[in-house]
């Protein structure tokens, strides 16, 4: 690894790294005040808040990977108790860093703790999406892939082999951290994502081809606490796993909790509906109230803003 480079922050960043002789780059993403904001906003039984910190880890490491400037949507719909988990990632511009956000919608009459901790019990059979909106340029795409039973990190593996036919392997975690005096969980979540560069995989050389395969099996030995550890340095991490492969690290990059949520647009929105319509949304005394399902933030309309 390079000694010039400052050392990676041990929470809230994605660091790119790579295997040049194997012809293999990664990343590795590790949430903490991030994360525990945008699980923060709604009270989900562990399992299903493990499920929607593995989709906003996910979401930092695509949207990060993709250089994107506009933002970035993952979204599972299920069929099961959880049936709907999305995160945003947001691109950093002039005025505000790169960030993400998430939620999760869970049906609790159907929520099954014993079956919780198997994944194609909670989120059910259905579908993952991946909507990809440029800000400057270029044309929003979308691919969609099947769920698979083995969880967020096998479904977007699948995305990755039918969408861009590159040999990738995920591994996702997220974990509850519990602050004394505080009931409320902390979340953390992290992952971390190799992929096999275009010039390799069209190479297709069996020596290269050899070493993504036991590159692949050592992510797979990561632990879940590995991967959500602040007080494991992320070069001393990835040294443990790939210390024999010349692994080289870049430069991090910092990622935030980041909500776009307005209440202009709100407000826009609300002025398309007849009047009627609208009076039904209003509290008794006159303002509509509309709280962000992402931060929680209650944006209070007033009629004169309607007007």
């Amino acid at each position: 690894m390079p000694d010039k480079l400052e050392p990676a922050p041990y929470g809230d960043f994605v660091l790119p790294f790579d295997i040049a002789k194997a012809g293999v780059r990664g990343r590795l993403v590790r949430l903490d005040a991030a994360s525990a904001r945008a699980l923060g906003a709604h009270a989900l039984p562990e399992p299903a808040a493990r499920v929607a910190g593995e989709v906003v880890a996910l979401g930092a490491l695509l949207g990060t990977a993709l250089k994107l400037d506009g933002r970035l949507t993952i979204q599972t719909k299920g069929d099961g108790p959880l049936d709907l988990v999305t995160a945003d990632y947001y691109g950093a511009d002039e005025n505000r860093h790169r960030g993400v956000r998430g939620y999760a919608r869970l049906d609790a009459a159907r929520f099954d703790p014993a079956a919780a901790n198997e994944f194609s019990a909670l989120a059910g059979k259905g579908v993952l999406a991946i909507t990809i909106e440029p800000k400057v340029g270029g044309k929003t795409y979308q691919g969609i892939v099947e769920l698979s039973p083995d969880g967020i990190g096998a479904s977007a593996e699948t995305y990755f082999a039918q969408s861009e036919q590159l040999p990738t392997v995920i591994k996702l975690a997220a974990a509850p951290l519990f602050v004394a005096g505080d009931k409320q969980p902390h979340w953390r979540a992290g992952g971390m994502m190799l992929q096999m560069t275009p010039e390799s995989a069209k190479q297709g050389v069996e020596s290269r081809s050899d070493d993504w395969d036991r590159l692949s099996l050592l992510l797979k030995t990561v632990e879940d606490l590995e991967l959500v550890d602040t007080t494991l340095s992320p070069e001393t991490l990835l040294w443990r796993l790939f210390n024999e492969d010349e692994v080289r690290v870049h430069p991090p990059e910092p990622v935030v909790f980041r909500c776009d949520c307005d209440a202009g647009r709100i407000t826009q929105v609300l002025k398309s509906y007849a009047p009627a319509d609208r009076e039904g949304l209003a509290d008794p005394d006159g303002v509509i109230r509309a709280r962000c399902e992402f931060c929680g933030k209650t944006h209070e309309i007033t009629p004169d803003s309607l007007a």
